[in-house]
């Protein structure tokens, strides 16, 4: 009994990765990581309930193809294929545990299964098991029962998915051997540029990128890829003319503009980067990650007001985000509303308590506010955290003045000219004469 199985899917956080279509049209079962064929039909050997177990499959008629295949293996505990057609059924019906347990069946009853250890790998990596791998390397050095090269990629590519996190170096190696088996597939060598760009490898996840624009010019990721490099060694002007080339041939995407945003922002033209980040946002207003760094170009601009309005809608559907209630304190003071800044600056170090410059920030604004004490205190957590620096000692000294404790605005008043040099030259003035009035030692 020889099965005939087709496997082309693994689903990954960067994607999908797709296997060539075969001629006998298999069946791909809706959110499913396999693909499943009939076995041969005309074979004697052949349980019937098998043979109409996979015509039900086929049919995606899985209520019945199941007792179906209970019957083959409690007659045949060692029927490998029966196992593995109740390995699909079940990741189909949505019971991963159940189909786990049967590839484990198949490819205990037959090890040397490539198609076996792969479903069993995948649905392993699916689950996020530990022993993925185990098996994801033996389908590697099997031999699949037929377009082997196909699904040979896709048993390097899900090996090398799997170690991404844990052990890049093997994913490249897989990666590689992935590319081997097929030269005219993009996929291996993108999968690779983001391990070596991680790596501040960019001369390899240069040429990794290269490699997918000789096969496909067109790719967006690889030419954002590229643009990305090249910004980040300042060469604006060609990644710029790249991602121009990349949003005029492809304006519905969102990702294309939003990394010519990041190229334009870097290279300080904010309006222009602004106004990418909006078409970005138009097409997936889910993309916070945009929408942040919108808000941020906004303050850059002096737009604050337009920057309050991003910030607030991010915060509504991210209120325990520190850093978002940090920026909208920002944003608040560069409009002088000094008591709605403080308020989102108390936010931010409540959720965030070693958040150092939000400390500042709520110095500031307690100060505008003429809560000295408040301001005092955060002055005083964030010296703890991040040190003491010159205009911290003059907040501090001038708090301290405005409740007329005398000797501690004046020792503070000290530190801080001790330690400006000249750095504020305002401050300094203003500190030399109130230390002619409050401290009896300064003349």
């Amino acid at each position: 009994m020889k099965p005939r199985y087709i496997l082309a899917l693994i689903l990954s956080a960067a994607g999908t990765i797709a296997a060539g279509q075969n001629s006998a049209s298999p069946v791909l079962d809706s959110g499913s990581t396999v693909r499943h064929r009939r076995v041969a039909v005309d074979d004697p050997s052949l349980p019937p309930e098998l043979v109409r177990a996979e015509a039900n499959i086929e049919k995606k008629n899985y209520g019945d193809a199941e007792p179906l295949l209970q019957q083959v293996v409690n007659r045949d505990p060692r029927n490998y294929q029966a196992w593995f057609d109740l390995g699909f059924l079940y990741n189909a019906m949505g019971r991963p545990e159940d189909s786990i347990a049967a590839y484990r069946k198949s490819v205990d009853a037959k090890p040397n299964v490539f198609e076996s250890n792969l479903n069993l790998g995948l649905m392993l990596a699916k689950t996020s098991q530990p022993d993925a791998e185990k098996y994801l390397r033996a389908a590697t050095k099997l031999k699949p029962s037929e377009n082997a090269p196909q699904n040979q990629e896709v048993a390097w590519m899900a090996l090398g998915r799997r170690l991404e996190s844990s052990d890049p170096a093997q994913a490249l190696i897989a990666y590689r051997s992935a590319a081997v088996q097929m030269p005219s597939d993009p996929e291996p060598h993108l999968a690779s540029a983001p391990i070596y760009e991680k790596q501040n490898r960019f001369a390899e996840a240069e040429h990794e990128y290269q490699q997918v624009l000789a096969l496909d010019p067109k790719s967006v990721p690889a030419l954002v890829g590229v643009a990305k490099i090249y910004a980040r060694g300042d060469r604006f002007t060609e990644a710029s003319d790249m991602l121009r080339q990349v949003v005029t041939q492809n304006p519905g995407s969102a990702p294309a503009h939003a990394a010519f945003a990041r190229v334009l922002a870097a290279d300080g033209k904010t309006d222009a980067a602004i106004s990418e980040f909006q078409a970005a946002l138009k097409i997936d207003p889910s993309d916070h990650e945009a929408e942040t760094e919108l808000a941020q170009l906004y303050t850059r601009a002096g737009r604050s007001a337009d920057s309050e309005a991003v910030y607030q809608s991010l915060i509504a559907t991210n209120p325990n985000d520190a850093a978002l209630h940090h920026a909208l304190g920002q944003a608040y003071m560069k409009q002088h509303n000094f008591p709605r800044a403080q308020q989102e600056f108390l936010t931010a170090v409540k959720l965030k308590p070693d958040l150092g410059p939000a400390y500042g920030d709520l110095a500031a604004a307690a100060n505008e506010n003429k809560n000295y004490d408040l301001a005092i205190k955060a002055l005083d957590i964030r010296a703890k955290l991040m040190g003491e620096i010159p205009i911290g000692y003059f907040l501090r000294a001038t708090a301290y003045d405005h409740l007329r404790d005398y000797k501690d605005a004046s020792i503070n008043y000290h530190a801080f000219l001790n330690a400006s040099s000249g750095q504020y030259p305002d401050q300094e003035w203003q500190a030399r004469h109130r230390l002619i009035t409050i401290d009896p030692k300064v003349k």
